[in-house]
């Protein structure tokens, strides 16, 4: 092995293999160097110093922006670099609330952590910080600054990921804060409610919009007859936080949770993709008989998407689905069936994103006044309830759930990733409904986690062409070539990287993490006995009744441009 590849960390020889900063050689050295500031898919900004390190000479590099070179010797963990990161620890939390057991990041926040690790008995320096107001004006998260430490993560992920802009530095100095534009709300900024800056923040400066005591009080309410969906990425994210592993399908045991908790009706919100499935290609397939140039299709099941578009490019509306999102076509249904009960009808709907609960309080999803979602709780709001509960979610037995809206299939499944919505688009399709040549659509180009991904199919005696974006930076990167004249006959688009499994409302989760889930549900696919929309029987019941002369009227929309969150 020549030394030249060889770099020594803490008197271990380690070889450089493509890692492109010190702290991923360090990691892979089975060492786990503290980081507020350092994400994979983020810039290096190197904001936070927690990841220094010791060369030979004496000097201290940020291991996350010094790249390794053969011949180097480190060390990570001197009495010297012990005494820097418990310094830099208490100077962050000197200015940063330290009300831990009410924060929604208790047990999850990475400052809270590391301060126990690096044991800080006591902070000697006052905190000279007025409290700032708390803006709770967004429907989707909430945004604390007296818990920022302006890492920055929010403000790259806002920027070079998703390209809304709503945040960034503001100030100099100590008087350094991130804010919006004019300091105005949440709300009345560019902010599309994905909650990616809420997935990345540290320490619960911005936190996913807690919305479970309202669905407490629904479910106490005895005139109350509470429906609930659970969406498909779900399944694969709750797991790990109860001890089982990453990826595990927990359908069976977040039903039976939900069932304890006095939820009357849980369905599948797979049902509902089944339903986006048959309208979308019957939208596709019909634009494409008349010979319409307008194209490609957007898919329309993301509703930070729909935002972006409605305030970015109003002028590609047209271009999008007419299809209502699966949640919300469900909802139409569950709320019609339920309105022959003699008890209130209240829908719950359990989703991985943080928009959603935008996209319910919209106008266009009301009938006079009143939601067909009522209440949307994210992943990460259904963990704290189960737990509230002391339901032992391990112990639980799989339980089934409910009809007469129980039967669904693959397709509908595989919507939780990117590329599912394409790859059920293009099983529906397909004029060979074989296991050959449905194993061959999963080998097309649109399974991966990829931000960008294009493949072509035949319709016909016609090449399609179709682009699968995830990220909204990839978005608009796509959308400039195709207003550069690039053609595309189909795109789906989610905004956030990896697709729902990668929700805001999920669970923290690596990338390698994310992917695992993303195979989590091709894994529940293959356990399904229907693996395509049409096949599934309750689509012709559903159809020939609850539907029947209302298709347009219950499960399409038009959007508009200009809409604001409040």
């Amino acid at each position: 092995m020549n030394n030249n590849e060889i770099v020594i960390i803490d008197g271990i020889p380690v070889e450089i293999n493509g890692e492109k900063n010190l702290l991923q050689l360090i990691r892979k050295a089975g060492i786990k160097l503290p980081t507020f500031c350092y994400h994979s898919e983020l810039s290096i900004y190197g904001a936070c110093r927690m990841c220094m390190v010791e060369n030979e000479w004496g000097g201290l590099d940020a291991a996350c922006s010094t790249p390794p070179k053969g011949g180097m010797k480190i060390r990570t963990n001197t009495q010297r670099l012990r005494k820097y990161r418990k310094m830099i620890l208490e100077l962050l939390l000197a200015n940063h609330c330290r009300d831990c057991t009410t924060c929604s990041n208790n047990g999850t926040c990475k400052l809270q952590d590391l301060a126990m690790k690096f044991n800080i008995e006591g902070v000697r320096f006052p905190n000279t910080k007025a409290e700032p107001n708390i803006d709770d004006s967004s429907l989707c998260i909430t945004r604390d600054q007296n818990k920022c430490i302006l890492c920055g993560d929010c403000v790259r992920m806002c920027n070079e990921v998703q390209n809304v802009g709503a945040i960034d530095f503001a100030h100099r100095g100590s008087k350094m804060t991130i804010s919006t534009a004019f300091d105005r709300p949440l709300s009345s900024s560019p902010c599309v409610g994905c909650g990616q800056c809420a997935a990345v923040c540290p320490t619960g400066a911005l936190v996913v919009k807690n919305d479970k005591s309202k669905v407490w009080e629904a479910l106490d309410d005895k005139s109350a007859k509470v429906s609930v969906q659970i969406a498909p990425a779900v399944r694969v994210a709750i797991g790990k936080e109860f001890g089982l592993t990453g990826g595990d399908n927990a359908i069976g045991r977040i039903v039976a949770a939900l069932r304890r908790m006095g939820f009357d009706e849980i369905y599948d919100t797979s049902t509902g993709a089944d339903l986006t499935v048959l309208e979308e290609s019957g939208e596709f397939i019909k634009r494409l008989e008349a010979g319409d140039t307008d194209m490609p299709l957007f898919t329309s099941c993301c509703p930070a998407w729909v935002n972006y578009c409605e305030k970015n490019y109003p002028e590609l509306l047209p271009n999008v689905s007419t299809c209502r999102s699966p949640m919300q076509m469900f909802a139409s249904v569950i709320k019609e069936h339920g309105r022959t009960s003699s008890r209130r009808p209240v829908h719950v709907a359990v989703m991985p994103c943080t928009a959603k609960k935008f996209e319910a309080a919209r106008d266009e999803f009301k009938i006079e006044d009143i939601p067909n979602v009522d209440y949307v709780i994210t992943t990460q709001e259904l963990i704290q309830m189960i737990k509230e509960s002391g339901i032992v979610f391990t112990d639980l037995e799989p339980e089934a759930v409910d009809m007469p809206f129980g039967t669904m299939t693959g397709a509908g499944l595989i919507f939780g990733v990117t590329g599912g919505v394409t790859e059920a688009v293009l099983r529906r399709l397909s004029s060979d409904k074989s296991n050959t040549s449905l194993m061959s659509i999963a080998y097309q180009g649109a399974r991966g986690m990829e931000g960008v991904k294009e493949t072509t199919v035949m319709y016909g005696d016609r090449e399609l062409k179709v682009a699968i974006v995830s990220g909204l930076k990839n978005t608009s990167d796509l959308i400039e070539r195709i207003k550069a004249g690039e053609h595309y006959d189909f795109v789906e688009v989610m905004a956030c990287p990896g697709g729902c499994v990668s929700g805001a409302g999920q669970p923290f989760a690596s990338s390698e993490e994310k992917a695992t889930r993303g195979k989590g549900l091709y894994s529940a696919d293959r356990l399904t006995n229907i693996k395509r929309s049409e096949e599934n029987p309750l689509m012709m019941s559903l159809y020939n009744g609850i539907l029947k002369g209302r298709v347009h009227e219950l499960l399409h929309v038009h959007y508009a441009a200009g809409e604001e969150e409040e």
